[in-house]
């Protein structure tokens, strides 16, 4: 139900609730402007019916059309108001799930608004009986533009509980002064409704020293001799409800943000290239310590250590920019091993509530922990992988038998710090650019132009992906063209903080590549992880660029680029059951929206893993010790049992090169690129494109 304002919203509260919904919830234009500006959730805003101010209201029942017949009964009642309300009845899923996502993104959308202040937490937990709400909101907005506030109002207002982030100024004396003397005035008003201080909440010591104000001093007396029976000498949980701390006292920020002008190479564009805005972040929410669904955070999910979750990493970050408790800045040993287990799966870039970005991160902190030190060897062998196989591809059976022999194989792990129970990937005898140069086979030189970008894994490991991609798509009618010279996106260097070497690969690339990018020809990229270097890392190194720009728009996995592009009489089709496990990347990045509508298109019984992160993570599982424990770990948890568990002839689907090795080398079973799957679907090839022996 869409409302001239929030207040009118609220207004309607008492009636709604008549009608016992199983869930209300409010919010104002504020924070629709806000999600917009944030580029969350357009489909779900523009669900929303017209108004200033809305109401969700959830109707429940013993069957769908029950639920549906109670929630015409509610929007015929609201008709009947004067002015009657803007109303959409929505009885989609997913329909209703996008509507559901605008309120559930509140936190994002406020919490970082691009073009404004940082906004904080410290008053966003009143409640106030329902069916005052409406006069408690129209008195708070006056309080705020009297003390100089803004912020968005948002919450259970079925509960009548209002959540808020105020763009306090907690760094100066000023505006703390300003912050309590806010506080203060806030809680006499709640409390002039009869309200509550905190809702839903708590109070600890952001309210603590606001409570005799609510309770009164009799009460706040019985609570102090309560916690003295248990706690005579106020060890737990010391200066909150009872002998509360000044509520100013211990302020994260008070006097100031530390590392405020930080240089970085990184340019963290979302938060004005400015670290100290990157280190405060996250807030605290801690969804990265679910243990279930999702991605976010697998090394979290491995060690149970929450020094190891995006939050307790986030955290450290700051603490590393304050000095206190982590002196060494930059060269904080602390911070590095809790980064050390950090796979950079990306899901947290997506999954957390407010986008922390803990692969960038870490990519940031590595690149200046190393200045003037000498890199690990992991750093040397993996960050260059590019380099040593386009070295070994010279003699490959040489490189092979190195690296598979018996003995010698052991030797090659040794070297390269790799664990023992891993094998190395064999070499092609050929790779895919040197195929492609050769082939004699026609290609189709009239249909639109696509380049294909042949990554280091799909070149020198497995060229048999590329060529079925090049079926695939000349099958669909596209000229198909690869980049003239050997290129790498440089994904590698990003695990080990290699961002100047990074940058020198990506500027190569944008010389490279000036002529198809000026004239918006399409990217088609294979591997999932240089895909997001194109999609994420470009853009963040070089935000001003427009190559970088052009790179970040012009690129496309495979899936996307089909369901984009491709006419409907060239779709190959997919047979048999199918179990699919995305690359993390490319969930985090993309979603899997295009390949689920790709696989629905075909004849099999596909299944999208929720597995996770595989737990490979470029050469993260490959290195011994606890990197390798982690990654088994990791695989574990959904991805390996689901395999095990699937008939020997279900196809197991992967787009990324270190999932489909996690796969091969833990369950002995082969996972196919979609591009090999689609390959198969064209009557003229008659199986898969053969690997090369």
């Amino acid at each position: 139900a869409g409302f001239a304002d929030v207040f009118a919203a609220a207004d309607a509260v008492p009636s709604i609730l008549a009608h016992r919904p199983a869930g209300l919830e409010g919010f104002d234009a504020g924070l629709v402007d806000d999600t917009r500006r944030a580029g969350l959730h357009p489909e779900g805003i523009a669900l929303l019916p017209e108004g200033g101010g809305w109401l969700l209201a959830e109707m429940g029942g013993a069957t769908a059309a029950e639920a549906e017949e109670r929630a015409r009964r509610l929007e015929a009642d609201l008709s009947r108001r004067r002015p009657a309300p803007s109303t959409r009845l929505l009885v989609d899923a997913r329909q209703m799930r996008r509507v559901w996502q605008v309120r559930e993104s509140a936190l994002p959308a406020t919490a970082r608004p691009p073009g404004r202040p940082l906004t904080w937490e410290g008053w966003e937990d009143s409640a106030v009986a329902p069916e005052k709400l409406g006069a408690f909101l129209r008195d708070q907005r006056r309080l705020w533009e009297r003390h100089g506030f803004r912020g968005d109002l948002y919450g259970h207002f079925g509960d009548g509980c209002v959540h808020t982030r105020l763009d306090f100024d907690f760094e100066t004396s000023e505006g703390v002064r300003r912050f309590r003397d806010y506080v203060e005035e806030a809680a006499d008003l709640v409390l002039s409704y009869g309200g509550s201080l905190s809702g839903e909440h708590g109070d600890g010591q952001s309210r603590g020293e606001l409570l005799p104000k609510m309770f009164g001093p009799e009460l706040v007396e019985a609570f102090r001799e309560f916690k003295r029976i248990w706690d005579p000498e106020g060890r737990m949980n010391p200066g909150k409800l009872v002998d509360a701390r000044p509520i100013v006292e211990g302020l994260r920020i008070g006097g100031g943000r530390p590392g405020r002008g930080e240089a970085t190479i990184f340019r963290f564009p979302e938060d004005g290239g400015d670290f100290s805005r990157v280190a405060l972040r996250c807030v605290g929410v801690g969804k990265c310590l679910s243990r279930a669904g999702g991605t976010m955070c697998p090394s979290f999910r491995a060690t149970g250590e929450e020094g190891h979750s995006t939050r307790g990493r986030a955290r450290l970050l700051f603490e590393m920019l304050r000095g206190d408790p982590l002196p060494g800045a930059w060269s904080s040993d602390a911070v590095k091993e809790a980064l050390d287990l950090c796979l950079g799966c990306k899901a947290c870039k997506t999954e957390c509530p407010v986008a922390v970005d803990m692969a960038s991160y870490k990519a940031e902190f590595l690149a200046h922990y190393f200045r003037g030190r000498r890199r690990p060897r992991a750093s040397r062998i993996f960050g260059r992988v590019h380099a040593w196989a386009a070295l070994a591809a010279r003699a490959p059976a040489l490189a092979n038998f190195l690296t598979q022999a018996p003995g010698l194989s052991r030797l090659a792990k040794a070297a390269a710090g790799i664990a023992p129970e891993r094998s190395i990937p064999r070499l092609a005898r050929r790779t895919f650019r040197r195929w492609f140069s050769t082939r004699t086979a026609a290609r189709r030189a009239g249909g639109p132009r696509v380049l294909l970008w042949p990554d280091t894994f799909t070149n020198f490991f497995q060229p048999e992906i590329g060529r079925a991609a090049v079926e695939v798509l000349e099958s669909a009618g596209f000229a198909v063209e690869i980049p003239a010279s050997d290129l790498c996106c440089g994904r590698p260097l990003y695990d080990f903080g290699g961002l100047s070497a990074a940058q020198h690969l990506l500027r190569g690339i944008f010389a490279a590549l000036e002529a198809p990018l000026a004239s918006g020809v399409p990217i088609v990229v294979l591997e999932p992880s240089c895909a997001s270097v194109f999609l994420d890392e470009a853009p963040n190194l070089f935000p001003e660029s427009e190559p970088a720009r052009r790179l970040s728009r012009q690129t496309f996995p495979l899936a996307k680029f089909l369901e984009a592009h491709a006419p409907e009489s060239a779709r190959p089709r997919l047979a048999g059951p199918v179990l699919v496990q995305p690359h993390c990347h490319e969930r985090a990045l993309l979603g899997t929206g295009d390949l689920e509508r790709r696989l629905a298109r075909g004849d099999a019984a596909a299944r999208i893993l929720d597995a996770g992160c595989c737990g490979m993570a470029g050469a993260f599982g490959l290195e011994r010790g606890r990197k390798f424990r982690v990654s088994v770990a990791c695989a574990e948890q959904v991805l390996l049992p689901e395999i095990r568990a699937s008939a020997p002839e279900t196809l197991i689907l992967a787009d990324g090169f270190s999932c489909r090795e996690q796969i091969r080398q833990l369950s002995g079973r082969r996972a196919r690129h979609l591009a090999e799957a689609l390959a198969a679907g064209i009557a003229r090839t008659g199986g898969f494109a053969p690997p090369d022996p």
